[in-house]
């Protein structure tokens, strides 16, 4: 018997390796000499670091950058076990968890801190990136990451462009003499699961501006700016990403990895589903499990249940799914290569129970499971 264990975290009650390992447990206690492939997963947003260090027996790098306010923060990102691969979530640079509700301010937030961990990790010897930027602090279409790297972002009189999204009406000049030159040998890959373009009602200001602290005016104003900052980088790169599908994520530092960086922008459980070989190790296999903290249906939305699930439909696996709690919605992913959803409850219980008791109850279900198909 072969199974894949292939889970995403059970939020605040087990990362995804834990969750793999309890479902371990469970199977070899009734399938002794099962062979079970861990594979832990993300979907590209919080805890896909982790996720793939873990995997890969890679490690977790520390190193201060500049935060979203222009402060000294101390920020991480995870250099897989291959040496050559950096896993790279923005937020931990440039989010909004950075900040106390009062701090939020999208006319002066930066990017440059992500910048920066794409640079420590180029002096890492790093020649492929997947960059997560979920979270962001900011709406300066990626403006500071390209300033720590580089790129010179000038006004009419000659002079830097200062921090934030309220400066780029102010852009006359796009300089490329300094971008790094070692940009042109990698490879970047975004995990973006937002299709908003940079600009106009759906665009990164509209809709993303006022949980980052704008109120309506300065919302037009972010709007406008991104409006101005697209026309230059369309009159000097020749690239026109103002209305691109995911150029609006993360307050436009989409369109800013697309236009300099040449990025790739891909559902992020797709990107963690090829970084980690997912499909090799599902061809051949008896049975897969999978999971995370709910399930309900938003998950067929690019949710990590629903991308292993596609995969292991192509190869006619089966695939169990648990879930703390299982929500309205579910049935359609029964049509989309789920067999069964099971919840891993015992019984009624507090959340602050469920929590604790996530691996144990995980363990048990799988068991379960087990011996049903025993």
């Amino acid at each position: 018997m072969k199974f894949v264990l292939a889970p995403d975290s059970f939020k605040e009650s087990m990362t995804a390796k834990n969750a793999a390992l309890a479902m371990e447990k469970g199977i070899k206690n009734v399938f002794p000499d099962a062979e079970c492939v861990i594979v832990p997963l993300a979907d590209g947003g919080e805890g896909t670091v982790e996720s793939l260090v873990s995997f890969s027996n890679g490690e977790i790098i520390k190193t201060e950058v500049i935060g979203p306010l222009g402060d000294k923060v101390m920020a991480e990102y995870g250099l897989l076990g291959n040496g050559q691969t950096a896993v790279i979530e923005m937020a931990s640079a440039s989010g909004l968890e950075l900040l106390k509700p009062e701090e939020r301010k999208p006319l002066i937030t930066t990017t440059y801190g992500t910048g920066q961990l794409i640079k420590h990790a180029l002096n890492n010897g790093v020649k492929r990136f997947l960059i997560g930027i979920g979270g962001s602090a900011t709406n300066d279409g990626g403006a500071g990451m390209l300033q720590s790297l580089g790129v010179s972002l000038k006004d009419e009189s000659g002079e830097e462009l200062p921090f934030g999204g309220g400066a780029l009406n102010r852009l006359h000049t796009i300089d490329l003499s300094r971008l790094d030159e070692r940009i042109e040998s990698i490879q970047i890959d975004v995990a973006c699961d937002v299709s908003n373009p940079l600009i106009g009602e759906n665009g990164a200001s509209a809709i993303f501006g006022p949980q980052k602290g704008a109120t309506p005016d300065v919302v037009k104003v972010l709007d406008e700016n991104l409006a101005h900052f697209a026309k230059i980088i369309k009159e000097q790169l020749g690239q026109d990403i103002a209305y691109i599908a995911g150029a609006g994520a993360a307050g436009g530092l989409g369109a800013g990895l697309m236009a300099f960086l040449d990025a790739r922008l891909k559902k992020g459980i797709d990107l963690v589903i090829e970084y980690t070989h997912l499909e090799d190790y599902i061809k051949g296999a008896d049975y897969v499990f999978t999971g995370e903290g709910s399930i309900d249906g938003q998950t067929l939305f690019g949710k990590t249940p629903y991308g292993v699930a596609l995969v292991a439909k192509k190869h006619s696996v089966p695939v169990i799914a648990f879930a703390g709690r299982v929500g309205d919605g579910v049935e359609a992913l029964y049509d989309n290569g789920i067999t069964a959803i099971i919840g891993i409850l015992k019984g009624v219980m507090s959340l602050e129970d469920a929590l604790s008791s996530g691996e144990t109850n995980l363990s048990f279900a799988a068991e379960n499971i087990c011996r049903v198909l025993k």
